[in-house]
């Protein structure tokens, strides 16, 4: 397993080791300060220059004009997560609205709730999303664009944590030990940074049982040392609950109905009900969902041709080859769509286009 450097743990590496091995270096630091006099002298400059910039950053509260130099002088001396958190809401809604296909409950409900979310300087709670739906919807795409637009770093910010059952969590028989691992990665993540980011993809390989450990932090009653872990962030990705969106969307549109006049509250109450009562959900009889934690379950509909098709136009316009309609219409015909009787949707959305492009281009 490849070191990891204070700080710069990688969202795709088991983050315990991350986790860990940033300890044991703070505390080989501290056995050598009390060793070498002047690396110890060095340290209480740095500490007293801490507090000059916190100092500095009490003062912008009473002149407003010079506040953006003394919030730099503090992030050039400052490993604080709040130097690298700079939400950029605009930048999120134009992402989504413009590249994201298809989806207009996903669309609104993110922008919606990461806005109020953040407006709040004092939330009484985390924000807690759960994205359901079939595979190549979106719903990774969404994700990232979360982070992208949460951290300068973006998605590689090492306040950024990705979860994956099959890498993180593989073995049944272990959840007990699992518990206990996730427990102490999220409350030592949670105490470095209050704004950090939980994505917890693939939830229908989740072990039953072992999400529930989040629970305390996800409620409002909860309390991590020095930190407000109310300011963090969790998304849960999975498909469980895709029969029920897909069948409000083939009877939306056997009824020649838009597919925009679906509603959340359609939805909702449904995709709980299925998440919980479903064996394959790792959220399987979950307390978070009879406690209710969840903030909102955003359905992502399945995908019609034209969706497909905007998807390999905007993907020809990245290769530089926006003008091949010839390949946006031999991709669109070529998807396998369903059901029989109509074939409204794409059985595999959005995923299967780059290969396409590749087999036609």
């Amino acid at each position: 397993m490849p070191d990891c450097l204070p700080g710069k743990c990688s969202p795709h590496r088991h983050f315990v080791t991350c986790f860990w091995k940033r300890s044991s270096e703070k505390k080989n630091y501290k056995t050598d300060r009390l060793s070498l006099g002047g690396l110890f002298r060095f340290s209480v400059c740095q500490q007293a220059a801490k507090m000059l910039a916190v100092l500095s950053v009490l003062f912008l509260y009473l002149y407003n004009p010079v506040s953006g130099v003394f919030q730099k002088l503090y992030c050039t001396i400052s490993d604080s997560c709040e130097c690298d958190f700079k939400p950029n809401i605009k930048d999120l809604e134009w992402d989504l609205y413009k590249n994201v296909y298809g989806q207009h409950l996903a669309q609104d409900i993110v922008s919606e709730e990461v806005a109020k979310f953040l407006k709040n300087k004092s939330p009484d709670r985390p924000l807690v999303l759960s994205f359901h739906g079939s595979s190549g919807t979106g719903k990774t795409l969404v994700s990232s664009m979360l982070g992208n637009h949460l951290y300068s770093s973006a998605m590689s910010s090492p306040y950024v944590h990705q979860f994956v059952p099959t890498l993180h969590f593989p073995l049944p028989d272990r959840v007990k030990e699992y518990r206990e691992e996730l427990k102490s990665w999220v409350q030592g993540n949670l105490t470095e940074c209050a704004r950090s980011v939980f994505f917890f993809d693939e939830m229908e390989k989740m072990p039953p049982g072992l999400i529930d450990v989040l629970e305390p932090f996800l409620g409002p009653s909860h309390v991590v040392f020095r930190t407000n872990y109310r300011k963090a962030i969790y998304v849960f990705i999975g498909t469980t609950g895709e029969e029920v969106i897909n069948k409000m969307a083939l009877e939306n549109r056997q009824a020649g109905l838009d597919r925009e006049e679906i509603k959340l509250a359609d939805l909702q109450e449904a995709i709980a009900q299925t998440v919980y009562n479903s064996n394959t959900s790792g959220f399987f009889h979950s307390s978070i969902i009879q406690q209710k934690l969840i903030t909102r379950f955003v359905p992502f509909l399945p995908l019609s041709r034209r969706h497909v098709e905007r998807c390999v136009r905007s993907q020809l316009c990245q290769r530089g080859s926006c003008a091949r309609s010839d390949v946006v219409e031999a991709v669109g015909a070529d998807m396998i769509y369903t059901p029989v009787q109509g074939q409204y949707f794409s059985s595999t959305g959005c995923k299967a286009v780059p290969a396409k492009i590749n087999l036609f281009l």
